[in-house]
């Protein structure tokens, strides 16, 4: 599949370069002709403007040179400063001229704007942005400024907080023109997307094959690989088919119509599940339209199910009646829709986002495996037996080396609290306290709120979170994502020989805290129906 899609990706002609993250537009540049270090004639440089003071005498270049900027504070500090203090001389009069100063240049910049940019909990960080910024060169900006890992799964959203509306922006496009879209009300918010680009990794999840139209005709004999080229490649014409339920305008009531989407707009059928051109409606625009997320909830618009999403018009800002409220019947079917709307609207660019990271970390590979994430690529299983360490590749030899390795874990801490530690005076202040540290742990959020975090992360396989039990005290909830459903998981305490203990297993493996444990499901399935792959972090600007 990676040889057809990077086939087509060479073939496109519409590479975009990345933008850099500072972006100068009125640099000084030297005239034509002279080198860079070199003066130019005397006619050629700015003459130094004469004092008003004594209009007939030259200045020479060690003098103060006073310009309109700094004439009105130089006045000022004249009042405040003491009459036997000596006023200070510029020795550099050359970075104080109104034209022609690099320095300057650099400062005062007329086409940078302002953004405030918000986290998970509420706080804000003001970013300037010149004109041409790109959304991933603002996550990149943010990353460095936040110290966070910067895994390529960071993204900016705009979320529309009265219309209970919020989309991840796509990595080409410009902030600024977004933010001149947007009300006052609206704001961008800095977090993690782990689906933002899985479906190049794994499309059949994305796409059922009762969905996609040709999938039918093939009878779902069509590999991976081609089921993305006839959404990238703009000679295709792919088709998603459903049904869905449409807020009729001006009304509260839902109507369940047979839609298809194409490369031209998203129409219904006037007359049942007819594709005759006399029998569709042009229902909305791929163009000049974006997909959004609804997150109101369903009581508020009536919904007939939880899985609503809208397609809102790029020039429409609080005009609810132009705003198109569907309603999806499974998530399955939601992430379908709102999947290949992103694809059918930018095409190739969406291919072009995806790879553009892994090739500017990755320039040259000499092996043919499948890029993996980082957690992947730093959670392997080892063998330091020998004089030398060796990856485990028999998954039941890796699988024996897990448990003995977790019953190490159990012994080591016997040993040290026979020798004395301080966890022999306080048996559970350290394991029930070593885990708030970690990103993965959300304290004392209730199930809603953990659904909440999961679902505006991305429903991708093995993204989890830990977090307090409601119902019991001492105990704490797994909260994974699989096949886009939300599951929980209790983790037990049990106390053996005075200390105590966690399982997840009702005691068939257990562990001393909860960071072992986390760091065992990541290398192991056990009960669980995938790995722990992604952690549900907030990070705080």
């Amino acid at each position: 599949m990676n040889s057809s899609l990077e086939s087509l990706y060479s073939s496109c002609n519409t590479h975009t370069e990345t933008a850099p993250l500072l972006h100068n537009s009125h640099v000084h540049t030297p005239h034509h002709g002279h080198a860079p270090h070199r003066r130019g004639p005397r006619s050629q440089r700015p003459t130094p403007p004469i004092p008003p003071s004594c209009p007939q005498e030259r200045l020479c270049r060690s003098q103060p040179v006073h310009i309109n900027a700094f004439r009105r504070l130089q006045e000022e500090q004249q009042q405040c400063r003491p009459s036997s203090l000596p006023a200070i001389i510029n020795p550099f009069p050359e970075l104080c001229t109104p034209t022609g100063s690099p320095i300057l240049s650099l400062i005062h910049t007329t086409d940078n704007h302002i953004i405030k940019v918000y986290s998970e909990d509420g706080a804000g960080k003001v970013v300037e942005v010149p004109a041409d910024m790109r959304a991933r060169d603002v996550c990149q900006l943010l990353v460095y400024k936040s110290h966070c890992l910067d895994d390529n799964s960071w993204s900016l959203v705009e979320h529309h907080p009265l219309l209970g509306l919020e989309r991840c922006l796509e990595d080409h496009e410009l902030v600024v023109q977004v933010q001149a879209s947007m009300t006052s009300d609206s704001k961008f918010l800095f977090r993690k997307n782990y689906a933002k680009y899985e479906f190049f990794r794994n499309p059949l999840n994305f796409f059922p094959e009762q969905m996609v139209a040709w999938c039918q005709v093939s009878n779902g004999s069509i590999p991976q690989s081609q089921l993305l080229q006839n959404f990238l490649n703009s000679s295709s014409c792919p088709e998603v088919q459903g049904f869905l339920y449409l807020k009729e305008s001006g009304r509260k009531s839902w109507k369940r119509l047979s839609m298809f989407l194409r490369r031209s707009g998203l129409y219904y059928s006037t007359k049942g599940s007819s594709k005759e051109p006399r029998h569709l409606q042009l229902l909305s625009d791929l163009d000049d339209s974006s997909v959004f997320t609804v997150t109101t909830g369903r009581k508020l618009h009536n919904a007939p199910t939880d899985y609503q999403f809208c397609i809102k018009p790029s020039k429409v800002r609080s005009e609810c009646k132009e705003l198109r409220m569907l309603c999806a019947e499974d998530e399955q079917s939601r992430t379908c829709w709102m999947t290949a709307f992103r694809l059918l609207k930018y095409g190739i660019l969406l291919y072009q986002n995806y790879k553009s990271p892994q090739q500017r970390k990755s320039p040259v590979s000499h092996f043919s495996t499948p890029v993996r994430s980082v957690s992947e690529n730093s959670l392997v299983a080892m063998d330091f037996s020998g004089r030398t360490g060796r990856v485990i590749e028999n998954p039941l030899e890796a699988q024996s080396a897990a448990v003995e390795e977790g019953q190490t874990w159990r012994k080591r801490g016997h040993r040290m609290n026979a020798l004395g530690s301080p966890s022999l005076l306080h048996p559970s202040s350290l394991s029930s306290v070593i885990h708030r540290t970690q990103l993965w742990f959300h304290g004392r959020i209730i199930r809603e709120e953990s659904h909440k975090m999961i679902m505006q992360q991305g429903q991708v396989d093995g993204l989890f979170l830990l977090r307090d039990s409601q119902s019991n005290p001492k105990a704490f909830v797994l909260t994974l994502c699989h096949h886009q459903k939300i599951r929980h998981f209790q983790i037990l305490p049990c106390e053996e020989e005075g200390q105590m203990l966690f399982s997840l297993d009702d005691g068939s493996t257990k562990f001393t805290d909860l960071i072992h444990l986390v760091e065992f499901y990541q290398l192991n399935r056990g009960v669980l129906p995938c790995k722990l792959k992604h952690p549900c972090t907030a990070v705080a600007l």
